[in-house]
């Protein structure tokens, strides 16, 4: 079996496929996910992160279950939320719920508690967990919340999360711009990677390609290289799109 499918383009850009089949599996009834990266009992030295991205979990929740009480620290962590809702409670005094569309956002600094779980008793929810590095260790830790709209996403890149929290993104310690998008029909984004950068898009739903390269729900790319990307082909597609620190 290929583990990856390299591709180089004329506009200097490499392209690394991490297909959804293998990613690594968990199951414990209540929880079923999938993690692009090692997480928990999944460990593979290929596949340890890419850059300062470190986890992408795309985690289903059965109804009335979710994480207890469990510490984190010098961690950016953000759950996007693709279906039902999930309650997260914190050591800071922080509680919420996120429904469809919405985004959570911890940073954990110096360091923090928090539940997060399945308020419906009956509907199972589904949300990518992220976990990014952040420059700076041992800050006050902050929460924060964010719902995009369908239209915020519908054909084009919209940023929520980025280090210096512009265009009304939330603000993070971590070197990185994060974007959610919809494609579908003859929508077509295209986006610049600069030079020293490097990118992740991590297919949540639908098919799209990028750059020629085709992607299903969630297959994962890595990109390194300068150049213009092109998103395109979109079949009820919704991804993320992370610019990267080097």
């Amino acid at each position: 079996m290929t583990r990856h499918q390299n591709i180089t383009t004329n506009n200097a850009l490499t392209f690394t496929k991490r297909p959804a089949h293998e990613r690594g599996k968990a199951d414990f009834g209540w929880l079923k996910s999938a993690h692009s990266f090692s997480f928990g009992q999944y460990y593979d030295p290929a596949h340890l992160g890419f850059g300062n991205l470190i986890v992408i979990n795309d985690d289903l929740v059965a109804g009335g279950k979710g994480f207890g009480q469990h510490p984190h620290k010098n961690a950016e962590i953000f759950s996007y939320v693709m279906g039902g809702a999930l309650e997260h409670k914190d050591s800071m005094g922080n509680g919420s719920v996120v429904s469809e569309g919405g985004v959570q956002y911890m940073s954990a600094g110096s360091g923090v508690t928090h539940s997060e779980f399945n308020p419906s008793q009956t509907d199972e929810m589904r949300f990518l967990q992220v976990w990014l590095l952040p420059e700076v260790e041992n800050t006050t830790p902050t929460y924060e919340t964010i719902h995009l709209t369908p239209s915020d996403k519908d054909g084009t890149l919209k940023l929520f999360l980025s280090k210096d929290g512009r265009d009304g993104s939330m603000k993070s310690q971590a070197d990185a711009s994060v974007y959610a998008s919809t494609l579908n029909g003859d929508q077509t984004i295209t986006q610049e990677l600069s030079a020293g950068r490097k990118a992740w898009v991590q297919v949540a739903d639908g098919s799209v390609r990028v750059n020629d390269v085709a992607l299903n729900k969630g297959d994962g790319l890595a990109i390194d290289g300068t150049g213009t990307l092109t998103f395109d082909q979109g079949q009820d597609a919704e991804f993320l799109f992370f610019d990267l620190a080097p």
